[in-house]
């Protein structure tokens, strides 16, 4: 029988063009959720779009809307050819930038990326008659996490905003997170209910550190935020809301999530509230412990329908989608079914009563915590209408949740690869889950599955993971990875190479084919981790070393072919860092090896060769634009319009990507390898650390890990987060002669025997460098065969 809330429905092939389309449980919750702007505006917003993307080739190109083109709930675009025009009609403005983008890529050979474009343009190319249908797998294409918007997006201007946006229309994204200028919104709404601007200067989080003040992690930190920052992410929320409505996109806003400033109580002191318990480390009461206020206090709902309507009334009305994350690493105040319940919903109350076709959009991330059983995770889910909350599996090609809980209680859920933690940097994937895992959720029995997403909480890295997953949006079936992978590098740079598709399938085997959830990603890094002798360092590698660095020898083999295409350089020094990565990890285990076994010599030589490592690898990150730390801080300056602000700003760009908190709450978790930071911040650190061991080795002493923290804390890097130092925004050198002399030094480092070894270690965790220096100690011969490559290749250069 079918659901009075849902119903079955399976659409088959009706045109010879089309491609399949998928069975699914449709919502008729959400079927007011379709964009409102008139076809001739979208059609207008694409062909700009085309101009910027093609420039004069742009005129090869037509564009219309027809909303009934395809199936109801789903994007469709059609392209045929017709008096040397390729005529692309889409069922939105979307659909027809991503129809464009799909002819791009397979007539052309284009392709478009955060890294930068390929777009050498091949002369016309017409599509075969009947020409080519094809339509999205699911109703949706989410974009962002909640920290995307500080870790990637907090210091870009309305040029950066609309290359997004163009990028997301591209790969067909409809439905994206819309997070900028929230604070001034808040703002009208507190000062309306009586609180003070020094309450709110108390509340809000410094600009690098907002999206965690949003979900009531912390407060104040980074602050106080100046008024021409309000203003002018307002201004700039404006742009972005006009462009992704113009191009038929849903803008998803915030919602109230209960969290609330301090002098809410001094103001309303009868009021029912908690103060919730530190954060991450966070325990200073000026930053820490913020006020969640009571889900059947009368006041949540008034608040959060003034929210809803202060944004309707801002932005020219909305698209009735609401994100809020209550519980967003933070425990709830009780564990009873009953409060959880009441606390969803009067969270969608708030919505519902500012936008009565409100839908509520969640990150499904607060179910991993261990407080959330089975019966807790289905109050909150049960607590809003079937069909009037969307859930977002946020971190599905590693940990999904909708099988453990039952398709989330039936609501509407997106499938999501997260990928990344605090913009890290480092090659890494789980291609073979990407490929398989939207499939097997769709196939799950009941599925409430309503599209795919992109969630990582930075950008700007490993390209080829969100290319291959925006390509979900029509699979019909899980792809050939080799013959896949081959494709996107010819498509990368433009000039096919043999040495270079070789390069990227033992990447795709090695590095990109990660299966054991490569939980510590983000931490346990050479040189980015703050150095320590007790706990070791203990690295998760999931991978072959010696696979990466062949790939590395193909991609150096034919440099001189692809040293013109700005994305090869880009690589090819992402893949050399990867390799330094991994030589940083064996240098530092034999010298703390050399350390344990109270062997000065060998501790000497192997620091020094850590130390002109670190150095070296400062020298290749340098040379790409891609790389550069003065490129952050510059971004961050241009938002100034003051001294004041110019330093304020610059301090949250030095701290997010180091202390992450006045005093290292979070310290390296945003960590990035750039130059200029491995230079001026990972170098000092290391320095200090052997320094000190050399000290404890002269003296016959322990070395003090605590006192070493206090001291690099001290002198190092609370240091660096307040200085303003200039650091250079253009690429030093030649990157691809900078590669080559790296390969020359290195590469015969990379002969050892100890990474056949690696793969065993690292799975032992905090015993690590236990079993990884029982190892050495029983093989000296490949520490000295180690120490007499590096000695025989110095006196050469």
């Amino acid at each position: 029988m079918m659901s009075t809330r849902c119903a079955v429905i399976l659409f088959l092939l009706f045109a010879p063009g089309d491609r399949h389309v998928t069975a699914s449980i449709e919502f008729p919750t959400l079927d007011h959720l379709h964009t409102k702007v008139p076809p001739d505006i979208q059609e207008a917003a694409v062909k700009a779009l085309a101009t910027r993307a093609l420039g004069d080739n742009a005129k090869f190109f037509q564009f219309k809307v027809d909303s009934e083109l395809g199936v109801p709930n789903r994007d469709s675009f059609k392209l045929q050819t017709e008096q040397n025009v390729i005529h692309v009609t889409g069922t939105t403005g979307v659909a027809a930038a991503w129809g464009l983008q799909y002819y791009l890529k397979h007539y052309q050979g284009f392709h478009f990326s955060w890294g930068g474009d390929q777009k050498t343009w091949r002369g016309f190319r017409p599509v075969p008659d009947p020409g080519i249908k094809i339509t999205s797998n699911d109703r949706f294409r989410y974009y962002q996490n909640v920290c995307t918007s500080s870790y990637s997006f907090v210091w870009w201007n309305w040029t950066r905003w609309e290359r997004e946006i163009d990028w997301m229309a591209l790969n067909g994204i409809n439905l994206p997170l819309a997070f900028t200028g929230q604070e001034a919104i808040w703002q009208k709404v507190y000062l309306k209910l009586g609180l003070s601007q020094k309450d709110l200067d108390e509340h809000f989080a410094g600009p690098a550190f907002l999206a965690w003040g949003r979900m009531g992690n912390m407060r104040g930190f980074g602050g106080p935020i100046p008024q021409t920052w309000l203003d002018n992410q307002l201004k700039l929320q404006h742009q972005i809301l006009r462009r992704m409505r113009e191009l038929g996109m849903l803008p998803v806003l915030p919602g109230f999530a209960g969290h609330i400033p301090e002098g809410f109580t001094r103001v309303y002191p009868n009021v029912n509230c908690t103060r919730l318990g530190g954060w991450a480390g966070f325990a200073d009461p000026k930053y820490c412990c913020t006020y969640l206020l009571d889900p059947n206090d009368p006041m949540f709902v008034k608040v959060g329908q003034a929210f809803i309507e202060e944004m309707s009334k801002e932005f020219n009305g909305t698209n009735h989608i609401y994100n809020a994350d209550t519980f967003n690493e933070m425990t709830p105040s009780s564990g009873a079914l009953s409060y959880i319940s009441g606390a969803g919903k009067a969270v969608f109350k708030g919505m519902e009563s500012g936008d009565p076709q409100a839908i509520w959009l969640m990150q499904a991330w607060l179910f991993l915590s261990s407080f959330w059983n089975a019966d807790r995770a289905k109050a909150l889910l049960t607590s809003v209408p079937q069909g009037r909350m969307i859930v977002l599996d946020l971190n599905a090609e590693r940990q999904p949740l909708y099988e453990q809980l039952d398709s989330f209680a039936g609501q509407p859920f997106i499938w999501c690869m997260l990928h990344n933690f605090g913009g890290v940097l480092g090659l890494q994937g789980q291609t073979e889950s990407v490929n398989k895992g939207p499939f097997k959720a769709r196939a799950y029995p009941n599925s409430s599955m309503i599209g795919i997403g992109l969630t990582p909480e930075g950008i700007n890295q490993n390209d080829v993971i969100y290319e291959f997953m925006n390509e979900n949006i029509a699979r019909e079936k899980p792809v050939n990875t080799i013959t896949w992978f081959m494709n996107y590098a010819d498509r990368r740079y433009g000039i096919s190479s043999l040495n270079v598709q070789t390069g990227w399938i033992y990447l795709m085997h090695s590095i990109y084919n990660c299966t054991d959830r490569h939980d510590d990603f983000s931490n346990n890094n050479i040189p980015t981790q703050r150095p320590r002798l007790s706990p070791p360092i203990k690295p998760d590698v999931w991978y072959d070393p010696k696979v990466v660095i062949a790939a590395w020898k193909y991609f150096v083999s034919d440099s001189s072919k692809l040293k013109s295409s700005d994305l090869f350089r880009y690589d090819l020094v992402d893949v050399t860092r990867q390799v330094l990565q991994l030589l940083g990890l064996q240098y530092y285990t034999i010298m703390i090896t050399a350390y344990k076994s109270k062997n000065a010599t060998l501790f000497n030589t192997t620091s020094g060769m850590f130390i002109e490592l670190l150095t070296d690898m400062d020298t290749l990150l340098s040379s790409d634009q891609h790389f550069l730390l003065g490129a952050w801080i510059a971004d961050a300056h241009n938002m100034a319009e003051s001294e004041a602000e110019r330093k304020l700003y610059e301090y949250n760009a030095r701290n997010q990507v180091t202390l992450w908190g006045p005093n290292g709450e979070i310290l390296d978790y945003a960590a990035k390898q750039w130059g200029g930071l491995v230079g001026k911040y990972y170098l000092p650190r290391w320095l200090l650390f052997i320094n000190q061991l050399k000290e404890a080795l002269s003296k016959g002493q322990k070395f003090n890990q605590t006192a070493f923290n206090k001291n690099v804390f001290s002198q190092v890097e609370q240091p660096f987060t307040f200085d303003t130092t200039p650091f250079p925004v253009q690429p030093q050198g030649d990157s691809v002669q900078v590669v080559r002399t790296i390969f020359k030094k290195y590469f015969p480092s990379t002969r050892s025997k100890f990474f056949k070894k690696l793969k065993q270690f690292t799975p032992h965790g905090k015993k690590y460098m236990k079993y990884a220096t029982r190892w050495l100690k029983k093989n000296p011969r490949v520490i000295n065969k180690l120490v007499e490559k590096w000695q025989r290749m110095n006196t050469r250069l």
